[in-house]
């Protein structure tokens, strides 16, 4: 299950990095580089085995690839996404004291396993209100956004 969530931290700080990448190419770094803070800390969220912060990454990735397109690179990662939500909403409903709950030693000898398994022990508990404010902001204007590019019909000269 520990893997699970180090994946998804992984696949969200990912998914945040090329959407900066792209963003910024695009004349958007603005936008970019909210995406990646979504991403990110939905990550270290994921990371930690929170079931709000894979709920928003796995709704967050769907509306994007809605708009953008299907593929298959996206299919795979929506499925790492799913695979994550269901994990951790699984690992949140264990009892705290039982041996399915007991986290694996955390490492620290490599830069990405103090990325991957430090850095989110470290940060989550201090970003995790801030966070779901954030999300819900983002997910909110996301969806305002679409309602009124829905209501003005398709762009095109009038």
């Amino acid at each position: 299950m520990d893997y699970l969530a180090v994946q998804g931290f992984w696949v969200c700080t990912g998914v945040g990095i090329l959407s900066l990448i792209s963003l910024a190419l695009t004349g958007q770094p603005i936008a970019g580089a909210f995406t990646f803070l979504l991403f990110h800390f939905g990550g270290v969220g994921v990371r930690e085995h929170n079931p709000f912060a894979a709920a928003v990454m796995l709704i967050s990735f769907a509306i994007d690839t809605l708009l953008s397109g299907i593929g298959v690179v996206r299919i795979i990662i929506g499925a790492l996404l799913l695979s994550n939500f269901r994990a951790t909403w699984i690992a949140d409903r264990w009892e705290q004291n039982s041996e399915e709950a007991a986290l694996p030693l955390r490492l620290g000898q490599t830069f990405s396993d103090k990325l991957s398994d430090k850095w989110p022990m470290f940060i989550w508990p201090k970003v995790k209100i801030i966070y779901y404010i954030f999300s819900f902001g983002y997910l909110a204007v996301t969806v305002a956004g679409l309602i009124i590019m829905n209501l003005r019909g398709p762009a095109g000269p009038r």
